[in-house]
């Protein structure tokens, strides 16, 4: 077995049960969770190097918990993304593997367990607010005793403060999740040269912010269209991070924050092109940020540079409240790194696309250094989440996405290429990595029973069009789009 191959080996296979044995003392009682999470965010924050962006409540948050530098999504997808957060477990494995809602009608698997319903039974009281994008069959199906619609960060914030009040009064230790739909695109107001109906930043009850400039990533030209949408998109991050300061404000006077372990997340990228539904880091690097103020580790502006994936939080989740972690969950505990007991970590993160807006499955292995990104099908390079018939910001690489289309593989060097521009797989000099990667992002096919592995997979829109054909109309879908 060569260095890489051993090296990641290692992190994958070392003993789980060394790995979950919780031998720290339990805390005296039960910590509250508390997830403040929202669509598109990426790590589009000024604590993630973004110095444009006005996140001066998020940034301090990271100044007094924990920073995952390098942390990942399962799936650069709403659905999917959140899927795996709440299940510790692979997408093609929890059964979503595209959007939830409408006609896409992804869902999770009848047996998957979903984190509110392990807190439920283990005596937590159990709120939802805003959107809940991981299953279309409601918020009683994930284990939520209350849900609130109220999926703006605005009212949304509100009422999580009301619900902070209540849970605070009633003694029981409780588990409050709140996702928030900026700033992901939002319908906008018809402009010049652009139909009516599309989606863009900030949303029509925000405005830009361009106080600090506009720093334009590395994998965007620099034009006034990409300039516009990225002021546009850093209004709408600053308006979450206004929203997310009224949350600390809440729990510190409530008395709440000795107990409660608060984390701010996201489900993937931000939905500029090149990034969000795509495998490139702009598209799977998410933002982590915890604090425990009550648990050694768990706070002091530590920063972890360790690569974690969201399928990680879950069994993390279950590890600080003394709860065992089922042998199915595919994420690892990162508990014992916070609390310095033995962790190994992770040497490789495994990314994945399947469906999104279109069938376009990809997999992929991230090391320390380099990516590998296998394509299936020969679709256009790459998804654009823009939302518009024009969209007003362009890639660097490709250079004319209308014409581009998935080679059969792809590799990068992060360390000297981190926007992914170069693909070195076609080289000579690198075709010994291209190989061993290739080898261990199929190994990891096989060993978590990935569908690619028996050809395509077929999609719930699939199976409802046969139906209609045959004129076994489904429930609810008899007629639509005919």
């Amino acid at each position: 077995m060569n260095r890489i191959l051993a090296y990641c080996a290692v992190g994958l296979l070392a003993p789980l049960a060394a790995l979950r044995a919780a031998d720290a003392p339990p805390p005296a009682a039960k910590p509250n969770i508390v997830i403040f999470h929202c669509h598109d965010l990426g790590q589009y924050l000024h604590c993630y190097g973004v110095p444009t962006v006005q996140t001066p409540n998020l940034d301090k948050f990271a100044a007094q918990g924990v920073r995952f530098a390098r942390s990942f999504c399962s799936q650069p997808g709403c659905s999917p993304s959140r899927a795996s957060l709440f299940t510790g477990r692979y997408p093609h494995n929890n059964g979503v593997m595209g959007l939830t809602h409408a006609n896409f009608a992804w869902d999770l698997h009848p047996e998957e367990k979903h984190l509110a319903q392990f807190l439920k039974e283990a005596g937590y009281a159990t709120v939802a607010i805003g959107h809940i994008h991981e299953t279309r069959s409601g918020p009683q199906r994930c284990g939520y005793e209350k849900f609130i619609n109220q999926g703006k960060a605005a009212a949304g914030t509100t009422a999580a403060i009301a619900e902070l009040k209540r849970l605070a009064a009633s003694g029981q230790p409780f588990y409050l999740y709140a996702g928030f739909i900026e700033p992901h695109r939002l319908p906008y107001p018809k402009a010049s040269g652009q139909p009516a109906g599309e989606h863009g930043f900030p949303g029509p009850h925000l405005q830009p912010d361009s106080a600090l400039g506009v720093a334009v990533p590395g994998y965007l030209r620099d034009t006034p269209g990409t300039r516009e949408e990225l002021a546009g998109l850093q209004g709408a991050v600053r308006h979450v991070d206004e929203q997310f300061g009224r949350w600390v404000q809440a729990l510190r006077e409530l008395g709440l924050e000795t107990n409660t372990l608060l984390i701010a997340t996201t489900d993937h990228g931000v939905a500029m092109p090149r990034a969000k539904c795509s495998l490139y880091e702009p598209g799977l690097q998410i933002a982590l940020l915890l604090r425990h103020a009550g648990r050694a580790g768990w706070h002091g502006g530590t920063v972890r540079n360790e690569m974690v994936s969201n399928i990680d939080v879950l069994p993390s989740i279950l590890d600080l409240v003394g709860l065992p972690i089922p042998a199915n969950v595919q994420g690892r505990s990162f508990a014992p790194l916070l609390d310095g007991r033995a962790y190994t970590p992770n040497a490789a993160i495994f990314g994945e696309l399947t469906y999104h807006n279109y069938y376009d499955p990809q997999r992929s292995i991230r090391t320390e250094t380099h990516k590998l990104m296998a394509n299936f099908s020969t679709a256009p390079a790459f998804q654009d989440p823009s939302q518009q018939w024009r969209p007003k910001s362009d890639t660097l690489v490709p250079a004319n996405p209308a014409s581009a289309h998935h080679p059969h593989l792809e590799l990068y060097d992060l360390t000297k290429d981190p926007f992914e521009q170069t693909d070195l797989a076609g080289k000579k000099e690198y075709a010994a990595l291209r190989d061993e990667l290739a080898q261990h992002l199929y190994r990891h096919m096989v060993e978590t029973d990935d569908p690619l592995l028996r050809g395509a997979v077929t999609s719930p829109q699939h199976e409802t069009t046969l139906k209609l054909l045959r004129g076994d109309s489904p429930a609810g879908h008899a007629g639509r789009g005919l």
